[in-house]
Formats: structure tokens, C-alpha cells, sequence
């Protein structure tokens, strides 16, 4: 096998559908298990895994946002959280499914489903300033331009398959 750069964005594309598959599947299952979970037992299940954390540093950064957003998992922001999660994994997962299977109609679909995360991702960033989701967004950035390429290759090669 000859290494050129085509190949290596397609394996580099195919790397990162995958991951944003299998993401996609842990969004869907954390979804269904909010869904069935009450908060309190989450809140309480939280406290009993960063106790030790916590009793070391009360004040540590991971385990209070996390408990802290365990905690506003009440009512509408419960449902909200548990469509969120299950419509984001379910897009995620059809996409990836798709792309994998080479389907054309899928590269339009996750251009566009990909760049609205980023956009809503980069909306997100301005009030938080998470590290974590300016390298998510950039990690989708990367995303988007690797279908495109991949898409137009695709194209191309039906294209000439077909003439």
C-alpha cells in the first residue's frame, strides 16, 4: 500500500467518524439512563464516586461541576438534558452509520449537522470558556473539513464510475 496524503485523510476522516459514532452511542445510552435514573440517586451515586476527591480538596474542579450539574437535573432541565442526548446520539449514530457505508446523500447531511454543532458549540464557548469545547469544536472543525474532501472524492469517483 502506497502512503499519500489522500489515504492518510481517509483514514484520518474515518478515525474521527468513529469516534464521533461511538460518542454518539454513549450519548444515547447516558439519555435512556438519565432518563430512567431519578436525580437524586445520580446525585447521590456522584457524591459517592468524587467523595474521596472531595474530601481532599473540597473545592476540586471536576467533581463539584459535575455534582453541581447533577443537581440542576430536575424536572424540565431533566427532559431537556435526556432529549438533548438522545436525539444528539441518534443523529450522530445515523450519520456515521451512513458515512461508513459510503451513502453520498450522508456527506451533505453531516456537513451541515456537524457545522450547526460547531456553531452552537462556538455559541456555547462564548459564555463559558471551556477548554474542553473549543478543543471539541475544533476537533468538529476538522471534521467538516475531512467530509468535504471526502465527499468530493466520493462524487468524483461515482462520477466516473458512472460515465
Amino acid at each position: 500500500m502506497k502512503l499519500t496524503w489522500k489515504w492518510i485523510e481517509h483514514e484520518i476522516f474515518r478515525t474521527g467518524i468513529t469516534i464521533k459514532g461511538v460518542d454518539g452511542v454513549l450519548e444515547l445510552i447516558g439519555g435512556v439512563l438519565l432518563w430512567l435514573v431519578k436525580p437524586e440517586t445520580l446525585s447521590h451515586a456522584v457524591r459517592f464516586l468524587f467523595q474521596h476527591e472531595l474530601s481532599r480538596d473540597p473545592n476540586d474542579f471536576l467533581a463539584t461541576h459535575v455534582l453541581h450539574a447533577t443537581q440542576k437535573l430536575e424536572g424540565e432541565n431533566k427532559m431537556f438534558a435526556v432529549l438533548f442526548l438522545v436525539s444528539h446520539g441518534l443523529i450522530k449514530i445515523i450519520i456515521v452509520t451512513a458515512l461508513w457505508m459510503d451513502q453520498v446523500w450522508a456527506y451533505p447531511l453531516a456537513l451541515f449537522v456537524f457545522s450547526a454543532f460547531g456553531v452552537y458549540q462556538s455559541y456555547r464557548w462564548t459564555h463559558t470558556h471551556s477548554f474542553f469545547l473549543a478543543l471539541l469544536t475544533i476537533f468538529d472543525v476538522l471534521i467538516v473539513y475531512l467530509t468535504w474532501v471526502e465527499y468530493r472524492v466520493q462524487k468524483k469517483a461515482r462520477e466516473s464510475r458512472g460515465a
